[in-house]
């Protein structure tokens, strides 16, 4: 079991959005953000509709599901729409238990998951995994097999790399995680095993936050979380965007689902369909995400 970093160890992710009594944790401009880039059009099929869904698992899904739901609820505030993170795993769990109608994930269902809950996916966004530092370390480029022998705990030390003097902190994402599960099957050599002394941390949030409190940092999020909090590394000379994963050239990718427990029926199915509409793609792109089409 890998240990919990002292730093986030606290650090839960845990986003509210509306309740029947209220919007709660909402913030009355974020609300009107949203609505404003909402379309009549595409909100038109919730006007008559009322009742709450909750939406759980995957972090990078976060961003795109409460600019809908802002959007959803500012038009009709007869619907309540709560998000919570917890990762690809608790997306799976949740929604396979029936304890939310939308379960997250940052990857495809594995057989054995559709299997013992019956679940229907949903692709709807392509999103890039970015090999992240401290943003005053000098390095702008790292190899697969740099990478590879950094979260093996062969290389130790920056240094060994042409960077400043530092022993290199290891920060990886939780079991189940889908962030962590893209990074290690397309940004490092087939059978390596991270040190146990490596950092866990819980959400792409808390992992922007141990990168920026630590120089000597080494971890990953998605592409679409990265800031000037901290620096995104080239990976094989290709610059970790948006762009470059559209065209191919970012190896290190992967694509954002929803899923529901048998086919989505009434205002689950109403959300998701929203999330392919045009409203949902501009929702998508000002997440750092590419939309996909139904």
């Amino acid at each position: 079991m890998l240990k919990v970093s002292t730093l986030l160890s606290a650090s839960v992710l845990l986003l509210t959005f509306g309740a029947f009594t209220g919007c709660g944790s909402n913030s009355k401009d974020s609300s009107e953000s949203s609505a404003t880039n909402a379309s009549s059009e595409s909100l038109a099929v919730f006007a008559k509709e009322q009742g709450k869904i909750d939406i759980a698992g995957g972090t990078a899904h976060i961003p795109v599901m409460k600019k809908a739901a802002e959007a959803i609820m500012s038009f009709n505030p007869n619907i309540a729409i709560s998000i919570t993170g917890g990762g690809t795993g608790a997306g799976i769990t949740k929604v396979g238990e029936g304890l939310v109608q939308i379960g997250n994930t940052g990857r495809a269902l594995k057989p054995q998951e559709i299997e013992k809950y019956q679940l229907v996916s949903f692709p709807f966004a392509v999103d890039g995994v970015a090999i992240a530092v401290h943003k005053e370390n000098p390095l702008s480029n790292l190899t697969k097999e740099q990478v590879s022998r950094i979260f093996s705990g062969e290389v130790k030390n920056w240094n060994e790399l042409g960077g400043n003097e530092g022993v290199i902190n290891l920060y990886v994402r939780e079991d189940g995680s889908g962030t962590r599960d893209t990074f290690e099957s397309k940004g490092l050599n087939k059978g390596i095993e991270i040190p146990q002394t490596a950092n866990v941390v819980s959400s792409n949030g808390a992992m922007k936050i141990a990168l920026a409190q630590d120089k000597n940092a080494i971890g990953y999020v998605g592409i679409g979380h990265l800031d000037s909090s901290i620096k995104g590394i080239a990976f094989e000379n290709i610059e970790p965007t948006q762009e470059k994963t559209k065209e191919g050239s970012y190896q290190i990718s992967r694509l954002l689902y929803m899923n529901t427990k048998g086919e989505p029926q009434g205002l689950t199915k109403l959300f998701v369909d929203y999330i392919y509409s045009s409203d949902g793609a501009k929702f998508i792109e000002q997440s750092g995400y590419i939309p996909l089409p139904k």
